[in-house]
């Protein structure tokens, strides 16, 4: 079959958190094949690196303010021209539970998750809707199932697939498609700290421990390579998901099939 579009070569792509793990993964994936890659984020030194890797613009803004968000899109569009996908990818943060979240914790929390994804997205509607563009908004697993003493992470994660629901709801009609990613446990700089973190508290020794425990019960039995979701963000921003909007792809290597009440009886016979 001829998909219309299914090659993202001259296509522009603008991914937020675009400096490292995930993001950095999906602006060299999308570079690869020949689209032109703006990467977007707060620190300028790891947004170089991707850029002198893949020959990105790297633009120093904060997704979630407005007045920064319109600068970075009007730099976008004065150097490339036009924007066909918008990787919505910022996130992070909200690592408590509700009774240890103060105010300013939980601002930070939606700040990053939601509010990011919402600025960024508005401020480049105008130009995907010229496009019949796509957006892709990485959510997490924790956005459909709730992890111990991560509550604004997980209500952030979770906002984010109803952002993806009410985007696609409103503007399919314009032709822009909406879909988000809901990636389980993935080997990232952010993920690394984690299991870092994890190690020292739990007294074991390294993050690859870690990482074995935490997937054990995951049918893969491994974390995800950010090269893995990459390849999912490059399938939704081209021609071959043409009938996908609204959608939420899960890879986390089988972990939300898992029923968590028989675990104790595989663990019993294994």
């Amino acid at each position: 079959m001829n998909f219309a579009g299914a090659s993202v070569a001259g296509k522009v792509v603008v991914v937020t958190g675009g400096g490292t793990g995930i993001g950095a993964a999906i602006a060299e994936r999308y570079a690869a094949e020949g689209a032109r890659v703006a990467v977007l984020g707060r620190r300028r030194e790891p947004l170089d690196e991707v850029a002198a890797r893949t020959g990105a613009l790297a633009v120093v803004a904060d997704a979630s303010d407005s007045a920064q968000a319109r600068a970075a899109v009007s730099k976008i569009l004065t150097t490339l021209g036009r924007i066909d996908v918008l990787v919505a990818n910022a996130g992070g943060h909200g690592l408590a539970t509700v009774g240890d979240t103060d105010d300013d914790a939980w601002a930070l929390s939606l700040n990053s998750n939601v509010t990011s994804a919402f600025v960024i997205a508005r401020e480049t509607l105008p130009s995907l809707v010229e496009a019949h563009g796509q957006i892709v908004i990485v959510s997490s697993l924790a956005g459909l199932f709730a992890g111990p003493g991560v509550a604004g992470y997980t209500v952030g994660k979770h906002a984010l697939i109803g952002l993806t629901r009410t985007l696609a709801r409103d503007y399919g009609k314009h032709g822009v498609r909406v879909n988000a990613i809901c990636p389980g446990w993935v080997q990232t700089p952010m993920a690394d700290a984690e299991m870092d973190e994890f190690a020292r508290h739990s007294g074991f020794e390294g993050r690859e421990h870690g990482y074995g425990l935490v997937t054990a019960d995951v049918p893969l039995g491994r974390a995800a390579r950010p090269e893995e979701i990459a390849a999912i963000a490059r399938f939704l921003g081209s021609g071959e998901s043409s009938y996908v909007t609204g959608a939420v792809i899960v890879a986390d290597g089988g972990a939300h099939i898992v029923d968590v009440p028989t675990l104790a009886l595989s663990r019993e016979t294994a």
